[in-house]
């Protein structure tokens, strides 16, 4: 089995995709995984050694670029340590590229060969296009990115989270979509005393003010918001929660945790603004929610509305209704038995076409493909 070296600097330790199924998936397959992430700097401290994995240390990556270059360099410092000692290098933030890039001429002069991959689970030319930057440079910045995707792609091994991701490319490249794990247990009825959710990173284009006007509509329905936020919105998330006792703002809550509150759920609510980078990804929410048998309200995102309307698991409204959500929820509340069907429909779905356990075999399979391929000269 292989040793893989899975780094970010700029995810939470804590993150579903890299911690909850990637490295699970690697452990259960047998793969010995050090896991190498900001942990202080995300308030965790650092995370216990278990059975196969070994954590280690790294500083964050946030803010302006000239604040980047230190966990960068820090990140390169423990990959050149550790790349020795492991068959792959796995890292999820395109800030680590140059780390690979690093690697790949240390190998080249040492002739060391190891597996170095990325994770590509971002649009980074869609990002851009949501920041608050003149037109000319937006174009300056998606010319940037799509040349730094294309050298990626000719020096490294290319993971997708998304199908939809491989038109960047020119190659075909394995798709490790960003699915779930679904529970044995069955869904579970709303709980007599109405409450939705609402689980995933908060920012404005998210819909963090929808959210507040939810509940400020809502004074009977608790709405409960659990995720990582800008430090703008986590101040408007606080002090709405001071005027609205039916708001419920968790903050970042591991993700086991989070998932914990899904069962028993009214409703569970994405919504998303209009935006290109929104355009084209599966949000895990959703997925998530309709594993826990919780019908969905979504916006009319296209690949949120298909997932919704194909598995009939929910209601899709228009950007920024609020009113829609609220009569959405008011309709759910007064028949039980119409939301129970949905959630039922969004489990079975999710159980038959967005399930981990199938995906993240593949997932390790393909690292142990690959550690094969190269020790076979391949």
């Amino acid at each position: 089995m292989a040793k893989v070296l899975v780094m970010t600097v700029a995810h939470p330790p804590e993150d579903a995709r890299i911690r909850h199924r990637e490295i699970r998936a690697l452990l259960d397959y047998g793969h010995q995984i050090t896991y190498a992430a900001p942990f202080r700097a995300f308030g965790s401290g650092p995370m216990p050694e278990a059975p196969g994995l070994r954590p280690v240390d790294l500083r964050r990556a946030r803010g302006a670029p000239h604040r980047r270059v230190l966990p960068v360099l820090g990140a390169t410092w423990v990959a050149l340590h550790e790349t020795a000692q492991h068959d792959v290098v796995l890292v999820h933030d395109p800030e680590l590229l140059p780390v690979l890039a690093a690697l790949k001429l240390t190998q080249w002069l040492r002739r060391r060969p190891s597996i170095l991959v990325w994770d590509v689970h971002e649009d980074l030319a869609a990002q851009v296009l949501m920041l608050r930057l003149p037109s000319c440079l937006k174009r300056v910045a998606t010319t940037l990115m799509h040349a730094a995707e294309s050298m990626a792609e000719g020096a490294f091994h290319l993971l997708l989270a998304e199908t939809a991701y491989q038109e960047r490319f020119r190659r075909q490249h394995p798709v490790v979509p960003n699915s779930v794990r679904v529970p044995n247990a069955p869904c579970q009825p709303a709980e007599v005393e109405p409450r939705v959710v609402y689980v995933g990173a908060l920012t404005r284009e998210r819909g963090s003010a929808e959210l507040i006007a939810t509940a400020e509509r809502l004074p009977s329905v608790t709405v409960e918001v659990i995720g990582n936020a800008k430090p703008d919105v986590d101040t408007e998330l606080r002090v709405a929660m001071r005027r609205l006792p039916n708001l419920r703002y968790l903050g970042f809550v591991p993700n086991s945790e989070a998932l914990e509150r899904l069962p028993g759920a009214l409703a569970g609510l994405s919504l998303l603004h209009d935006q290109p980078n929104y355009a084209h990804s599966q949000p895990t929410k959703i997925m998530e929610y309709m594993a826990h048998g919780v019908p969905v309200i979504s916006t009319p995102n296209e690949a949120s509305r298909k997932m919704v309307t194909a598995a009939d698991a929910g209601a899709v409204i228009g950007y920024g209704d609020v009113d829609a959500a609220v009569d959405t929820i008011q309709r759910w509340d007064a028949d039980r038995r119409e939301r129970d069907r949905l959630g039922t429909n969004g489990y079975n779905n999710v159980r038959e076409l967005h399930n981990w356990e199938r995906d993240g075999e593949l997932f390790a399979e393909q690292i142990q493909t690959w550690v094969g391929g190269a020790g076979r000269g391949g």
